[in-house]
C-alpha cells in the first residue's frame, strides 16, 4: 500500500502499535516465567495487564476514526522480541537474567514511547483531541513503567548482577 496521505500515515502507525502490543501480550507471560526477582515479575504481570487495557483503549481509537482494528505487522517488536528471547536461552538464570529481561524490556517500552507519541501528536495535528487523549493516557503509562524498570534495576537487580560477576 501506498502512503499518500497524513490521514493513511497516521492511520498505519496505529495498526503497528496495535500490533506491538498483539504482540508483547505473547511475550510478557514467557518473560514472567523467566524472572526470578519478585519486584520484576509483579511489574511484568502489572504491565501485562496495562498492556491487554492499551489494547482496548486502542480499540476505542478505531472506533473514534471510523476504522476497523487492524494489525500492521510491527517488525520492531518483533525483532525486539526475538532478541530478548535469545537472552532468556543464552543468560545465567539468576539477577544476571533478570537484567537482561529489563535491558529488552526497557527498549520495547522506548519504541512505545515514541509512537505513541507521535500518534498523539498526529491526532492532536488532525484535530481529534478525543484520539489524542487517550493515547496520551497509554503514553503516560508507558513512561511509568519505564520509570518503574529503571527503579528495580538501579535498586535491586543490576545490583545483584554486578555483585554476582
Amino acid at each position: 500500500m501506498s502512503v499518500t496521505t497524513f490521514e493513511e500515515l497516521s492511520l498505519e502507525g496505529l495498526q503497528d502499535i496495535y500490533d506491538s502490543e498483539h504482540q508483547i501480550t505473547t511475550a510478557l507471560p514467557k518473560m514472567i516465567e523467566a524472572a526470578t526477582s519478585s519486584d520484576l515479575k509483579k511489574a511484568f504481570k502489572h504491565h501485562l495487564a496495562q498492556t491487554e487495557e492499551q489494547i482496548t483503549r486502542l480499540e476505542k481509537v478505531f472506533d473514534l476514526l471510523g476504522e476497523k482494528a487492524k494489525r500492521k505487522p510491527c517488525v520492531a517488536t518483533k525483532g525486539l522480541i526475538a532478541e530478548g528471547s535469545e537472552h532468556m536461552k543464552e543468560v545465567a538464570k539468576g539477577s544476571l537474567l533478570d537484567a537482561a529481561l529489563i535491558e529488552g524490556a526497557q527498549k520495547i517500552e522506548h519504541y512505545e514511547i515514541a509512537s505513541y507519541g507521535t500518534a498523539r501528536t498526529y491526532a492532536r495535528q488532525a484535530g481529534k483531541d478525543d484520539v489524542a487523549a487517550l493515547l496520551e493516557e497509554t503514553l503516560k503509562e508507558e513512561e511509568e513503567t519505564d520509570q518503574l524498570l529503571t527503579n528495580i534495576a538501579e535498586t535491586v537487580v543490576n545490583r545483584k548482577a554486578a555483585a554476582k560477576h
